[in-house]
């Protein structure tokens, strides 16, 4: 049994928030400067020049990539034989995500009521945090800031077996086609399907992580991955005002469903799709 203290965790957190909101990660980097080579509207690379030249100025000035610091999603895997000491999982997490956001001068957006109060909580705690328990004495730590732009934008669609790859398409597109200019394209996708309805917003939450240059291991959801990013970048939504750079890339997760169901998450990131690890 390996012990792990919460404070150390506390620690990374708040690191992991802080890294998230001012460091692009290199991959999405590269998919920009690879969409600004190919972009066919003069508009739109001057959008992507634009954005580039931010994504560079945040990350040398350790100033945040945007506005909208996000909601702090937390996915976590916990080893079986790892002891937490020192207090709760959750407890050491939103610690965290409150001192990264205040010592960062991170704007805190969470509301702790949602519908009447609406009262900001000060410090955007508390973050959506998923646990999972896996073999091991590891705990790995990804932070995922949501900017809500694109969030209020994603959504699911509940199908029937029947409705198959081409329904899948379909529903994928018109979320996407709904969504048009407002969650600041060039976007990165998150496609869940199975599961429930809300197992499929999470894979397509976690297909976010995933390294945009890396397909799925499944051939088959490889091959819809790039089908779904064809069809995507020939809407015309482009760079935030027209072009044929609307997406950087479309990652899918998927799992066991009923036999009666198909559901389709789609969970939309803006062109910041931010993200921090840690392996403890």
């Amino acid at each position: 049994m390996r012990t792990i203290q919460v404070a150390q965790i506390t620690e990374e957190v708040a690191q992991m928030c802080k890294e998230a909101a001012y460091y692009l990660p290199d991959d999405v980097y590269r998919a920009l400067k690879k969409g600004r080579e190919t972009e066919e509207s003069p508009v739109g690379c001057d959008v992507l020049d634009q954005i580039i030249k931010n994504a560079e100025i945040a990350k040398s000035e350790d100033r945040p990539i945007c506005q909208d610091t996000g909601m702090t999603i937390v996915f976590v895997e916990v080893g079986q034989d790892v002891h937490i000491e020192g207090g709760s999982l959750n407890d050491a997490i939103n610690a965290g995500v409150a001192k990264g956001y205040t010592e960062g001068y991170l704007r805190k957006s969470v509301v702790a009521e949602p519908l009447f109060d609406r009262k900001n909580t000060q410090n955007n705690t508390p973050a959506i945090i998923y646990t999972e328990i896996v073999p091991g004495d590891k705990l790995k730590i990804e932070v995922e800031p949501k900017g809500f732009g694109s969030e209020n934008k994603s959504g699911v669609c509940m199908l029937v077996p029947a409705d198959g790859v081409e329904g899948v398409k379909k529903a994928v597109m018109s979320i996407i086609e709904h969504a048009s200019c407002n969650p600041c394209p060039p976007m990165v996708v998150g496609v869940g399907i199975g599961g429930t309805m809300d197992k499929a917003a999470y894979y397509s939450k976690k297909a976010l992580l995933r390294p945009i240059e890396q397909r799925n291991s499944h051939p088959q959801y490889a091959k819809l991955e790039e089908e779904l990013l064809t069809l995507i970048n020939k809407t015309g939504i482009g760079p935030q005002l027209g072009g044929t750079t609307s997406a950087l890339a479309v990652n899918i997760e998927w799992g066991p469903t009923h036999i009666a169901g198909l559901p389709v998450a789609v969970t939309i990131c803006c062109h910041a799709c931010r993200h921090s690890k840690r392996i403890l």
